[in-house]
């Protein structure tokens, strides 16, 4: 992992991004804490097994996240309220 601060990011702009592209995870730093990384892109594939171990870990949902935010009566996006489903 390279370190810079963010006036070295500005001037070496395209050698860290040389970096990044052979894999390396650069960290932009000010006044010493770290606000920006940059890291070599992923793609979607390879984080399929990363995702499917995650949602493996999660325990089992009593109902959909629809239905709980339909029972919330939370506001949709479009400014109408999510009402519960008709029960049959």
């Amino acid at each position: 992992m390279v370190q810079v601060t963010v006036a070295q990011a500005k001037a070496q702009f395209s050698s860290l991004l040389d970096a990044v592209q052979a894999g390396e995870t650069v960290v932009i730093t000010r006044r010493g804490k770290a606000i920006a990384e940059l890291v070599p892109r992923r793609s979607v594939r390879d984080l399929r097994p990363q995702l499917a171990a995650l949602r493996a870990s999660l325990p089992e949902q009593a109902c959909s996240g629809v239905e709980t935010l339909r029972t919330m009566g939370l506001p949709a996006v479009d400014g109408e309220r999510l009402r519960p489903s008709p029960k049959d």
